[in-house]
């Protein structure tokens, strides 16, 4: 596919956490990082227009779903659940997804 130059001002930690990818050889580039944030967030970005028309429809042809709807649902789902705990190792931290 061909490629254009993007020049972006983005976060520092972003940047420390792309250069890192790097590093690892998780990607061959800082550039080839952007490329696979953007391709990442324009098909979410589809997606998720996807579904407003899904969700549109729905609502057009079965009417709005109810808090009360929602409600009884959610406690027909608890009751029915198991908890699961994960395990005691704690996650990596990654700084970048909490830091604005």
């Amino acid at each position: 596919m061909k490629k254009g130059r993007l020049s972006a001002t983005v976060d520092a930690n972003l940047l420390v956490a792309a250069q890192e990818a790097v590093e690892r050889g998780e990607v061959d580039s800082v550039s080839a990082w952007v490329n696979d944030a953007l391709l990442l967030k324009a098909e979410h970005e589809r997606r998720m227009a996807a579904l407003d028309v899904f969700l549109a429809e729905f609502d057009a042809e079965h009417g709005e779903i109810s808090d009360e709807e929602i409600a009884s649902t959610v406690r027909r789902v608890r009751e029915k659940s198991v908890v699961v705990r994960g395990s005691s190792s704690p996650q990596q931290p990654r700084p970048w997804l909490h830091q604005r």
